[in-house]
């Protein structure tokens, strides 16, 4: 199951193992306006940036995500993850 809101408490019942993907914001922001180029064109960077990013920033100010992470992944070089904790 992939969510970017996995974290919420209200769902913390339903899982048994969460990883985290960390990587910073402009390299979110960067990625996601590159894979969304084809159905969002020139928009792409702004819905990423301006919406999907304010979103996640609502988000960890809301949710104390860290104590909910079994495993963090450093996912800045996509091609060589880095398992960080388990």
């Amino acid at each position: 199951m992939d969510g970017v809101f996995a974290f919420r408490p209200e769902i913390d019942a339903y899982w048994d193992f969460r990883i985290w993907l960390d990587v910073d914001a402009e390299l979110s922001v960067r990625r996601g306006a590159e894979r969304d180029q084809n159905w969002a064109g020139s928009d792409a960077e702004s819905i990423h940036r301006d919406r999907y990013l304010v979103a996640e920033r609502l988000y960890l100010k809301e949710v104390d995500s860290l104590p909910r992470m079994d495993a963090v992944v450093d996912n800045r070089d996509f091609a060589r993850p880095k398992l960080l904790t388990s």
